[in-house]
């Protein structure tokens, strides 16, 4: 994992944030102990910060892991709403269940094993909140599947905005700039790996669409933020 915030900066961060639970704790240790890429506290709190700001009722999740965000969004989900948990390890998945259950989210959760993009087939928005956090090379195919399924006022959020082990932020950075402002398709070196040219494709993508506004916040590894606005 690569942080954006200096360790100095995350910890001011973490300190002011909403304090994990005792559930929370050990799935950060988990992932320290098994060097699991989770979003991590900074992260996890603004999205139940997220989930609450827009009286979220369903959130659906591209990549869930072993449920780390999906603990976070939950707890801000009224006793009758859902998030959906999408994994491709059935073990990472199980494990997930367990956190969830384990912190009482259990009644909320919807477990699907297998590929999250055949998974959003079967389902029917809307969607108040959409995560997503698979395959960097499939993001825009992710937010193709799940925009018509995402409301006015609904959220969608894409991690490693900004950087992860194999991203090149220069290269990211580099074309941004170049085509800031600009209505035509991004031109990105034939030279950046799959990672770097699926983050900047997606960018790219969701910044161009007028029935979203996006920001980028850097924390964790940075996640790109967009608001339906119509």
């Amino acid at each position: 994992m690569v942080d954006v915030l200096s360790e100095e900066m995350a910890r001011f961060v973490r300190a002011v944030g909403p304090a994990p639970d005792e559930t929370l704790r050990e799935m950060d240790e988990y992932a320290d102990s098994a060097g699991f890429p989770h979003v991590g506290p900074e992260v996890g709190g603004f999205l139940r910060f997220l989930a609450r700001a827009v009286d979220a009722e369903r959130i659906f999740e591209f990549g869930s892991g072993y449920g780390y965000s999906a603990y976070w969004f939950a707890d801000a989900l009224p006793a009758d709403g859902e998030i959906v948990l999408t994994e491709v390890d059935a073990d990472e998945l199980e494990l997930a269940r367990e956190y969830m259950a384990a912190g009482g989210h259990d009644a909320v959760a919807r477990y699907e094993l297998g590929d999250a993009l055949e998974t959003i087939e079967g389902y029917a928005g809307p969607f108040d909140v959409v995560l997503i956090d698979h395959q960097k090379d499939r993001y825009v195919d992710a937010l193709e599947a799940v925009r018509s399924k995402v409301p006015v006022g609904g959220v969608v959020v894409a991690d490693n905005a900004i950087t992860a082990g194999p991203i090149e932020f220069e290269t990211l950075l580099e074309v941004a700039e170049r085509e800031a402002g600009g209505d035509g398709e991004w031109s990105i070196p034939e030279s950046a790996n799959e990672h770097t040219r699926g983050i900047a494709a997606y960018l790219e993508r969701v910044t161009r669409d007028p029935a979203f506004e996006t920001v980028v916040l850097p924390l964790g590894e940075g996640i790109a933020v967009s608001y339906r606005v119509e």
